[in-house]
């Protein structure tokens, strides 16, 4: 897939979840607001953060807030990535009445989830600043928010692993298991992206120095340690150099703040983190209504 087509993938991916999430929660109208709110009339809200955390998701309340009406504008006073303490102004729209209170749940949702997955991100990032490793997101994230969450990631200072299923071949233990070894796998592997005329990169999961050499000799772009020690990766990682200076090498496995500076400081190149998307503290923002 050429990154023309993932861009477009991505995008519809974006649109359809926000649509999906303003559709359920109004289905065929916000009862409420219907009852209690002139048609014309109309006000301003501003979102602002309760706590302290780095702001993730300003382009997603905008396509929120127009998708629900395209009059309304949407003001930024931070950017994405841009820490903030509690009390700080985040950004402001202003429109019909009617269609803040209709879009300012789902908004609020987007916007404290992404928030909080960018916030811990950044945690870990600044854990790892003296060394050239970078984090790591996994495909651990809510259904049907990956997008979101994946995109929060990268505000947040970490780096994207794979979209799917679809933009690289990650062979792991079950893998290589059913293959019969290291080896085979990696070989099957080849030999199917060469028939297909698929150029993606190829990374293995190994759980000793024995699959190690074998995945180092079968040719590979990217190895995974999975549950390494930090005295075993040390190791690890020196095999792979000296066998192959181009390999890159990726940590997983029991990774957490108070271990990610010692395993980053084994000269790995990425670190996987699960916690960052399927374990969300969201960060705490709220909507103040100002009307006309």
């Amino acid at each position: 897939m050429k990154e023309r087509d993932f861009q477009d993938f991505f995008a519809m991916c974006r649109a359809r979840a926000i649509m999906q999430a303003l559709e359920e929660d109004r289905y065929d109208g916000d009862l409420t607001t219907l009852a209690t709110i002139d048609p014309g009339q109309t006000g301003c809200g501003v979102i602002r953060a309760k706590a302290p955390g780095v702001i993730a998701g300003i382009a997603v309340v905008e396509q929120v807030f127009r998708g629900i009406d395209p009059g309304v504008s949407v003001t930024p006073v931070v950017g994405d990535g841009e820490k903030v303490t509690a009390g700080d102004t985040v950004l402001e729209v202003c429109g019909g009445m009617a269609s803040l209170l209709v879009a300012e749940r789902t908004a609020l949702n987007f916007m404290q989830r992404m928030s909080g997955i960018a916030t811990r991100t950044r945690a870990f990032a600044e854990k790892i600043s003296h060394t050239e490793a970078k984090i790591l997101d996994t495909r651990k994230t809510a259904p049907g928010l990956r997008y979101f969450d994946k995109e929060a990631v990268r505000i947040g200072g970490g780096r994207n692993h794979r979209f799917g299923l679809f933009d690289l071949v990650l062979i792991k233990d079950n893998h290589i298991d059913a293959s019969g070894g290291v080896a085979q796998a990696i070989e099957r592997a080849q030999c199917y992206l060469a028939r297909r005329g698929v150029t993606v990169k190829i990374e293995v999961e190994v759980r000793s120095l024995d699959e190690l050499r074998s995945a180092l000799g079968a040719g590979l772009d990217i190895v995974l340690l999975d549950n390494f020690s930090v005295e075993g990766l040390a190791s690890a990682v020196a095999l792979a150099r000296e066998h192959s200076p181009k390999v890159e090498v990726e940590a997983s496995g029991n990774v957490g703040l108070h271990n990610v500076a010692a395993i980053a400081e084994t000269g790995v190149d990425f670190i996987s983190v699960g916690e960052l998307t399927h374990t969300v503290t969201a960060l705490d923002l709220s909507m103040t209504i100002r009307f006309d």
